[in-house]
């Protein structure tokens, strides 16, 4: 089963205007709860690239600093998760789910 948190590399082709594209890694953000039982999963990519957005959480994986994308959010088939490459460090987990809630609340 994905769970939430971990990386996995994923194929975002086909991807149109600003969206972000081409095979990368990407966070699964959507809860256990609904990875377990529907075929798609909610994924923010990762980048070395970029300035800091109040949507982009500060993080460290596969030894490069970088950015969780929060305002690039994916909704993918399961099917585009090509292989899994670790998991989000614990200290960037909290952060990244408090971003989360302030972008859809009220």
């Amino acid at each position: 089963m994905v769970k939430r948190f971990e990386v996995h590399l994923v194929n975002l082709n086909p991807a149109r205007g600003s969206e972000i594209r081409k095979r990368r890694p990407c966070v699964v953000v959507s809860p256990d709860e609904m990875n377990e039982y529907i075929s798609t999963v909610i994924v923010a990519p990762l980048t070395t690239r970029g300035k800091p957005y109040p949507t982009r959480v500060p993080c460290s994986f596969g030894g490069k600093d970088g950015f969780v994308v929060l305002d690039q959010l994916r909704t993918v088939d399961k099917s585009r998760l090509e292989a899994t490459l670790g998991v989000l460090a614990e200290e960037s987990r909290a952060p990244v789910l408090r971003s989360l809630q302030q972008m859809f609340a009220d």
